[in-house]
């Protein structure tokens, strides 16, 4: 994993964007404030750095360079199911 790439997800307003509408689309109260306090735990999960690595470094003038917007770098699918993860590990008892 890379730590720069992971950082630089954290940092994306689209791909918060697009988490925050995930956790909308599952019911989550105040999805903002639940994407943002998990942002650095759902861009760590396996294969995320490696998407945006990829992305980063086959950019060309034709790709949009924002890369949290692009779902060809971090897809619905991989936010979905980062979000249903880390909504029912929040919600298994310690």
């Amino acid at each position: 994993m890379a730590y720069q790439s992971v950082v630089e997800m954290a940092g994306s307003p689209s791909l918060l964007a697009r988490i925050i509408a995930a956790a909308a689309g599952e019911g989550i109260t105040d999805p903002r404030s639940w994407a943002q306090e998990r942002v650095w735990q759902i861009v760590s999960e396996p294969g995320w750095a490696e998407a945006w690595d990829y992305a980063k470094g086959t950019a060309n003038d034709d790709v949009n360079p924002d890369t949290g917007r692009r779902p060809s770098v971090i897809n619905d699918t991989m936010i979905l199911s980062a979000v249903q993860a880390i909504r029912a590990a929040d919600s298994s008892p310690s």
